[in-house]
């Protein structure tokens, strides 16, 4: 099949949840000999390179803008595409997938599949202009998709819902990887154990502000490091390293991939995540298949996706969380228990080799116009019909 990706800003994925999911999907794909083709942003890849673990790569420039980086490179490659041979075109996040229309309207043979990341919406850093558009891309995603496909339970209810669009639910997935128990993180003076960790992109909805104030009145010698960079959000990045700027203890990385990130995760003495909107969140999925303690907040996804496998704190309680750590901090033998049973969960729930079937037998389906589709899941088979 010829698979065309559109929506992420590029792969090898160097941060961001959807260029991961895209990264791992793609690379799969093109393993089991399918062209698959990724549109990349200049601001965010290498121009220069063209293929990518057999992945092709078609580079085009984007506006790079808060407001229009990730609309105006979708538009170009919705363009593009349109004089490319595509059995499946596959759109990610509501905010590309508001221009689904225009490839289909000329692409009639082609099948179109969206992946509903998260109600992005519903992120502080938009405006209600942009937060109406977002809204608009969920109308598009839901009623023009031939299938959709969701990372939640929670996304899979409001298509029902909201739109009566029965969605395929398939979660986000890591590559476990073995720990990396050698090297050192001599660059920030890390030890194996001697820090919590978070990683995320420095957004105000991530929660990392409630983070850095429950640590700073907590009395440990542990340190908290904060792996991530701002996504058009300076005025937010400078003020998380004001809260920080007295506590030489609070290290932010900036972004981390490959085995240095490998290696943050596997000497970390636990993981947290604090945000107070997430659509299913990697970074938390990738801590807890290392066997880290989690502490998460309580919002509906992060309990879906950890169940019991971790330990939370209500949403934008900084007392809780500042109560919660100390918890962690002082019973380590109890957390390392849940650390374990996580990281099992992890590997039979959420691994890539195991949902990459479940993908790639919807685009099989899909690609083939099958009137009755079934996709099994842990919790039950979903039947779905796709609209010629």
């Amino acid at each position: 099949m010829k698979i065309y990706f559109i929506g992420q800003k590029g792969i090898p994925a160097v941060g961001g949840g959807v260029e991961s999911y895209v990264d791992n999907l793609a690379a799969r794909l093109a393993k089991k000999g399918h062209e698959v083709f990724v549109y990349t942003r200049w601001s965010y890849s290498d121009r220069r390179r063209k293929t990518y673990k057999g992945v092709n790569l078609i580079n085009l420039p984007s506006l790079s803008t808060k407001n229009f980086d990730t609309i105006s490179h979708t538009l170009l490659a919705s363009i593009h595409v349109l004089f490319r041979k595509a059995d499946i075109i596959h759109y990610h996040s509501i905010g590309p997938s508001s221009l689904l229309w225009l490839p289909k309207i000329f692409k009639r043979s082609t099948a179109f599949v969206s992946t509903f990341q998260s109600q992005c919406y519903l992120h502080a850093k938009w405006g209600r202009l942009a937060q109406g558009y977002l809204l608009f891309g969920e109308y598009i995603l839901c009623r023009l998709s031939d299938v959709v496909i969701v990372p939640s339970y929670i996304l899979q209810k409001r298509c029902q819902q909201l739109y009566n669009k029965v969605a395929v639910h398939i979660p986000n997935g890591v590559t476990i990887e073995p720990k990396v128990n050698n090297g050192s993180l001599a660059k920030w003076n890390l030890k194996k154990g001697s820090y919590i960790i978070a990683v995320s992109r420095l957004v105000r909805h991530k929660g990392l502000h409630y983070l850095i104030a429950a640590y700073q009145k907590l009395n440990t010698d542990k340190k908290l490091v904060i792996v991530g960079d701002g996504a058009f959000t300076d005025d937010y990045v400078r003020e998380l390293k004001d809260l920080a700027r007295n506590n030489k203890n609070i290290i932010f990385t900036g972004n981390q991939h490959g085995k240095i990130l490998q290696k943050l995760y596997s000497h970390a003495y636990a993981f947290v995540q604090p945000s107070e909107s997430e659509g299913l969140s990697i970074a938390l999925l990738e801590a807890m298949s290392y066997g880290l303690p989690v502490l998460a907040s309580d919002i509906e996804e992060n309990v879906e996706a950890i169940d019991n496998n971790g330990i939370f704190f209500s949403s934008g309680d900084v007392r809780e969380l500042e109560n919660k750590l100390n918890y962690m901090l002082n019973n380590k033998e109890a957390i390392k228990k849940i650390g374990k049973q996580a990281k099992i969960e992890i590997n039979e729930k959420y691994n890539w080799d195991k949902l990459f079937k479940e993908v790639l037998e919807v685009y099989q389906n899909s690609a083939k116009k099958e009137k009755n589709i079934k996709i099994n899941n842990s919790k039950k088979i979903l039947n779905y019909s796709f609209k010629n």
